[in-house]
């Protein structure tokens, strides 16, 4: 594969986190609790944590929030746990970090939403209450635009330009215009008031695939911040997750972005952590970084004679979650393996041979066994009733005998 050459960024330092054109493109998730009840806060933060989510963003919207964030870091960090967390403020963010000293400082960086800072004179002075605080504490920025948020001083001021244009835009046109100048009027300002660029990142979230996409194209372009990626209000399920993927792909393979999120409308009982694992699949599956050994599975078609493959794949797939967290400290590299499980002799040995290790099941009509390939070559036929454990067993030893760190 060609590599993806990425867009040249200042290393931006966000606590002991490193991010930029240098640095793997990080996951970073937001908890959905009240952050002043400092438990569910805790829990769900470790949730994401043990996920995957290299940074974590919280809510500060009230003293009680602001007073449970810096107790919740303070458990965090007493536990050893130094992820970096994210105070994320919207129209009062520069009374509550001013009253709440403690907390301006525990937090690693802080998110400003220059559409609601304020209005008036009372936005530029807002704003730089927060920037100077930052300074103070060496704290990281995100200036976050959105628009469901945006600047509507700003944007009327370029929609009465626009129509008086002899040539006027359409009115997303203007809006991504709008989002690109309150981006860049933010920074240029945030450095003014000596905020290093080294500290700062830079987002232009929209909920519309194509205008997000064309935002950001547009931005980066004009600028060489960090910049934060993610389609706002995705929606939830396999919407959510197709959109957040098919926006940030295209970005990405253009070598823009050095941080991401997907944002998922939370589902009922099912964990926050979605969010990180579908940033994790999309990293790994553009090749950009690698998590955990991947699974091709072939998706079953009139070839097929069992459901066999399908519980196989299943089956491969929750071992390797289970047994992730022993591998990824014992066996080096085994994140960047792959794994073939495939259902007939169409495609079965050959994706079987591409793979590290693979399982060839017998399809309708085929002989009853199930050929192993190990490093492109035939390893082992399997037969009989317990072909799932045999095939867990080989693919241990694999792991052992090719990832392991001792020198023997």
């Amino acid at each position: 594969m060609n590599p993806i050459l990425r867009r040249k960024t200042p290393t931006v330092t966000i606590g002991s986190l490193s991010l930029g054109a240098d640095y793997p493109i990080r996951v970073q998730s937001m908890t959905d609790t009240p952050t002043a009840d400092v438990q569910a806060t805790l829990a769900q933060t470790r949730e994401l944590i043990a996920a995957g989510s290299e940074m974590v963003r919280w809510t500060v919207n009230d003293h009680d929030a602001a007073i449970g964030a810096a107790e919740a870091i303070r458990q965090l960090r007493s536990e050893g746990i130094n992820t970096p967390i994210i105070g994320d403020f919207h129209f009062n963010g520069h009374t509550l970090l001013t009253k709440n000293p403690k907390t301006a400082q525990l937090l690693d960086k802080y998110r400003i939403n220059p559409g609601n800072v304020g209005k008036g004179r009372l936005h530029d002075d807002n704003f730089a209450q927060i920037v100077k605080i930052a300074v103070d504490y060496g704290k990281a920025v995100r200036i976050g635009v959105n628009w469901g948020s945006l600047d509507q001083e700003l944007l009327t001021d370029l929609m009465n330009q626009n129509a008086k244009s002899a040539k006027p835009r359409d009115f997303s046109e203007v809006t991504r215009s709008a989002m690109i100048e309150s981006a860049l009027r933010s920074a240029e300002y945030a450095l003014k008031l000596g905020l290093p660029k080294e500290k700062l990142i830079l987002s232009v979230k929209m909920s519309v695939l194509q205008d997000m996409v064309a935002v950001y194209q547009d931005l980066s372009r004009q600028c060489d911040f960090a910049l934060h990626l993610g389609l706002t209000e995705a929606g939830a399920n396999i919407k959510g997750a197709v959109s957040s993927a098919a926006a940030l792909s295209i970005l990405l393979q253009q070598g823009i972005g050095d941080t991401i999120r997907v944002s998922l409308t939370p589902e009922p009982n099912v964990s926050r952590a979605k969010e990180v694992e579908v940033c994790k699949d999309l990293l790994q599956s553009m090749g950009f970084r690698y998590f955990a050994p991947s699974v091709t599975s072939c998706p079953g078609c009139g070839r097929t004679s069992s459901n066999y493959f399908q519980y196989l794949a299943q089956d491969i797939n929750n071992h390797i979650k289970l047994k992730m967290p022993i591998w990824k400290k014992e066996f080096p590299g085994v994140e960047e393996m792959k794994i073939a499980v495939m259902g007939c002799v169409v495609n079965g040995p050959g994706e079987s041979r591409h793979a590290d290790i693979g399982i060839s099941l017998p399809g309708a009509s085929e002989k009853p066994i199930a050929p192993v390939y190990m490093d492109g070559k035939e390893y082992k036929t399997l037969k009989g009733d317990h072909i799932k454990e045999e095939f867990i067993d080989i693919l241990e030893n694999y792991i052992k005998t090719r990832y392991s760190s001792e020198v023997i």
